[in-house]
C-alpha cells in the first residue's frame, strides 16, 4: 500500500494537481470513476464486460480512494480490517451465510 500511495503522490505532485485534491473533490472523483466502472456492465452480461477497461476503471477508483485516505492520514490496511471486523459483528456467519439480507433482517 505504501508504495502505491507514494507513487500516486509522486505522480500528482509532478503535475501540481494536489490543489485539486481536496476531500470533496476526491470523493466526487471516486463516485465518477465508480460510475464509469458501472457503465462497462450496462446492458450486457457481466462476462461480456471488457476486462481491460474494468481493470482501468477499478484502478482509478482505488487511486482516488488511496489519495483520500492519505489526505486524512488514514491507514488503509487498518480501516479496511476494522470495517471487516464491524461487518463480522453485523453479519455473523451463522445468520448471514448464503443470504443477501441486510443485517437488520437477519
Amino acid at each position: 500500500m505504501k508504495e502505491i500511495i507514494e507513487e500516486l503522490i509522486k505522480f500528482r505532485n509532478e503535475r501540481d494537481w494536489e490543489q485539486f485534491h481536496n476531500p470533496k473533490d476526491l470523493a466526487l472523483a471516486i463516485n465518477v470513476e465508480a460510475g464509469e466502472l458501472l457503465e462497462l456492465f450496462l446492458w450486457k452480461k457481466a462476462e461480456d464486460a471488457n476486462l481491460e477497461k474494468v481493470k482501468e476503471e477499478l484502478a482509478d477508483v482505488f487511486a482516488f480512494a488511496f489519495l483520500m485516505a492519505e489526505k486524512y492520514n488514514f491507514d488503509v490496511k487498518e480501516i479496511v480490517l476494522e470495517k471487516i471486523r464491524k461487518n463480522g459483528e453485523k453479519y455473523p456467519a451463522d445468520k448471514a451465510k448464503g443470504t443477501a439480507k441486510k443485517y437488520n433482517e437477519l
